[in-house]
């Protein structure tokens, strides 16, 4: 159960940073609500994050590590550390150019990522502005990802898992001694995400060093393993960065209706929680273990490890879909619901939330089985299908837009988060079936049982959640008024029901909890 620990150790500390970010997403909340500033922030801070997820998360999580892991087992420490020199001097020059010519070209860059900005001076302003700010952004948080991939192919998971605390820390800080000024509010804290980024990989860099990896700078060389590195890592980038595009092309479809990239980015903050404890831990930690045993042929032992890797991630995603469709007005309510963001915003945010939910295990599984492909060195598949559903969500996300807004014009954004779930069960069922065509997905008779199971204690806890949902005025009653404590209370009631129901179906046992936490 190394899977397992390694996935709580990476999920716990990436726990923390989700529950600072939503500290820090109330008060976003409270300070601009859905007004334009926060639209304008959220279009700066995404675009260099999902760069991030280009040049840095999705190909170095599928590329870099197995190659670095390869190298490390076969040719021993010095070549790796020189591959990884290697590597560390080509991202600075490429991604310092990238960077520079994005704050160049940033009003162009501005009218396709936001169109419907365009005929609002002062607001499509704001935008470029802020997105200048933060795209050095991009360059260290991409040195930081690559510092924390070679960490963790040393199965040291926890100071990467660590590192984005420092982002929320740094802008919790800055929101609590924010002026009342929305607009200087705004600037503040873009310029926070830069300086976060300075603080993330210098913690990286010590890391390092700490560990006896010592990276320094060179001349850039396209060696062997670099060029082995490109041609796996450009189609690994759009695969492993599917996700985000997907946010990216609805964002920009939203523009066209005021206030709508505000309430997806709310909405997402919600199931990005789950996603990120659960599944983004459980891909980082899957990779390097798949990759060690298809090196030494254990496919028997590849074939166990994603077998107990879905098997957990949905234990404990499960009744995170069911708590965000069952009572999501009551956690948009608890956290996001006082100051600027009203009652009206909570409403429209509640069923954007309720769509992520359905497809939120989608996008778990997806992180568990594209390290399944990863790990043979295989990034053009995941990226074939990760275009497929892209180009779905396109299409039918634009086409749900437009046509809910004939009928309801501030429901637009209601069309694109059900066209990002189905666009992600899409990607989820193709990556199941061809990874299971080429042996690397044999589901065993102890996945078979647990699954329905699971599914059944998640059922029954939500139809509890929806319940207390009802009944939150008398809950309340408990907890001295507070939405926060009432949203706190239901969840916490039905995750203990959840607990026990999986435990006495089976679906969960204890032995198994037991040795997930013992040494070995």
């Amino acid at each position: 159960m190394k899977i397992l620990r390694s996935t709580l150790v990476i999920g716990g500390l990436t726990a923390v940073s989700r529950v600072l970010g939503f500290v820090r997403e109330m008060l976003l909340a409270a300070a601009l609500g859905t007004g334009p500033v926060i639209n304008a922030f959220v279009i700066a801070f995404r675009f260099p994050n999902l760069f991030r997820r280009f040049f840095a998360e999705g190909a170095f999580n599928s590329a870099y590590v197995p190659l670095y892991t390869r190298t490390l087992e076969g040719d021993g420490e010095a070549e790796a550390l020189q591959f990884a020199r290697d590597t560390l001097s080509l991202m600075i020059v490429v991604l310092s150019v990238f960077t520079v010519a994005a704050q160049v070209f940033m009003p162009a860059i501005m009218r396709w990522l936001a169109p419907g900005f365009v005929d609002d001076p002062g607001l499509f302003g704001m935008a470029v502005l802020f997105t200048q700010i933060t795209m050095p952004y991009l360059l260290l948080v991409s040195l930081t990802a690559m510092m924390g991939g070679t960490l963790n192919a040393h199965d040291r998971f926890a100071l990467s898992a660590a590192a984005p605390i420092a982002l929320n820390v740094i802008m919790v800080a800055v929101l609590l001694l924010a002026p009342d000024d929305a607009a200087e509010t705004g600037l503040w804290i873009t310029i926070a995400v830069p300086v976060s980024g300075v603080v993330q990989a210098a913690i990286l860099y010590w890391g390092c060093r700490r560990a006896g990896i010592r990276l320094s700078l060179r001349l850039p060389r396209i060696t062997p393993k670099i060029r082995r590195l490109l041609i796996l890592g450009i189609p690994g980038a759009i695969a492993g960065g599917v996700t985000q595009i997907n946010i990216v092309v609805s964002q920009l479809i939203a523009t066209f209706q005021d206030g709508a990239v505000a309430l997806l980015y709310y909405a997402d903050r919600l199931y990005q929680l789950p996603l990120g404890v659960i599944g983004i831990a459980m891909g980082v930690a899957l990779l390097p273990t798949l990759s060690r045993q298809l090196r030494a042929d254990d496919t028997g032992g590849a074939e166990d490890t994603i077998n107990r890797a879905i098997e957990i991630s949905m234990a404990l995603t499960l009744p995170a879909a069911a708590a965000l469709l069952a009572m999501p007005g009551l956690l948009v309510e608890g956290l996001f619901q006082r100051g600027a963001f009203t009652a009206e915003d909570t409403e429209s945010t509640r069923l954007a939330v309720q769509l992520f939910a359905i497809g939120l295990p989608a996008f778990v599984l997806i992180k568990v089985f594209s390290p399944g492909f990863f790990a043979r060195e295989d990034t053009a598949t995941p990226m074939v299908f990760a275009a497929i559903s892209m180009l779905f969500n396109i299409a039918v996300g634009a086409a749900l837009f437009f046509w809910i807004r004939e009928f309801a014009p501030d429901r637009g954004h209601v069309g694109l988060a059900a066209a990002t779930s189905l666009a992600g069960w899409i990607n989820a069922g193709l990556l199941a079936i061809f990874l299971a065509r080429r042996g690397g997905l044999k589901p065993d008779r102890r996945l078979m049982s647990a699954l329905p199971r699971l599914v059944i204690a998640a059922a029954l806890a939500g139809g509890v959640m929806w319940g207390l949902d009802l009944y939150k005025a008398e809950l309340a009653h408990f907890v001295f008024e507070s939405r926060l404590l009432t949203a706190i209370l239901a969840s916490g009631a039905g995750l203990v029901i959840y607990a026990i129901l999986a435990l006495v179906t089976r679906g969960l046992r204890i032995s198994e909890l037991r040795s997930a936490f013992s040494r070995g």
